[in-house]
């Protein structure tokens, strides 16, 4: 009698499918998956969709700590050595299906299998970097740069495969919280976006290549070479004016 042979596990189809402690969800568009201050008791697994982590300070201020798409896990804070409370809300931009994991279910199959625990690594790792260029880009880039940046990762240029180009629908007050500046702003830069054909919007926004060019190397192109640079650093203007009001010159 021969003995049935064990199929290999396969992470994909363990986080393509509902089972014993995971189970499906359908989260609408501005739905929350969970709060700020809730348990953190089950991870996520991004099926389809856009989302985003946002924390709010004692003072009501909001702030969009990254942006998340499908293949993304989200509340991974829940396998931490001691039970806490998540730090940030996770809401989707758009209709969202995920994989709701809970907790023992999440670190059973980390221990217990290899090739789930190296992609989740891989994720963690992907993560702490991306963050990290998000802070960078906070401290050190111009408002406008930082917009540019948020709508080239919202059409997924970069990423393997074709990038959307047409991003889901979004709000400039939403771009606002994202780039920590005022919808006033927003309004201004994609004006300006779409005057220089780096975008073209008529309820949703159709991101062009030529956006990615900029921002990544810094090109001029001839149409707007009299014009002041697109993505000059605020805090360079700063010191420039503080030089000359001081009488240094450089």
């Amino acid at each position: 009698m021969s003995v049935a042979r064990q199929m290999p596990f396969d992470p994909a189809v363990f986080l393509a499918s509902a089972g014993l402690g995971r189970r499906l969800i359908s989260v609408k568009a501005k739905g929350v998956f969970f709060a700020q201050g809730n348990p953190a008791d089950h991870v996520f697994y991004l099926q389809t969709g856009r989302a985003k982590l946002t924390v709010v300070s004692g003072a009501g201020k909001e702030a969009t700590i990254t942006l998340l798409a499908a293949g993304d896990f989200i509340g991974e804070e829940s396998v931490a050595g001691v039970v806490g409370c998540h730090m940030a809300t996770a809401s989707a931009l758009t209709a969202c299906t995920a994989l709701k994991i809970q907790r023992a279910e999440m670190l059973r199959v980390m221990h217990e299998e290899n090739a789930f625990s190296d992609m989740f690594l891989t994720f963690l790792i992907d993560r702490s970097m991306r963050i990290q260029a998000d802070l960078v880009d906070q401290l050190f880039n111009s408002s406008e740069r930082r917009l540019a940046r948020i709508l080239l990762l919202m059409a997924e240029f970069g990423q393997p495969g074709e990038p959307e180009k047409l991003i889901p629908k979004i709000s400039q007050e939403t771009l606002a919280h994202m780039i920590g500046s005022t919808r006033t702003r927003v309004s201004f830069f994609m004006n300006r976006f779409r005057k220089l054909g780096f975008i073209e919007y008529n309820g949703r926004i159709h991101v062009n290549k030529s956006l990615l060019n900029v921002v990544l190397h810094d090109q001029k192109f001839e149409h707007n070479a009299q014009s002041a640079a697109l993505f000059s650093n605020e805090l360079e203007e700063k010191n420039v004016t503080r030089r000359r009001a001081s009488g240094k010159t450089e």
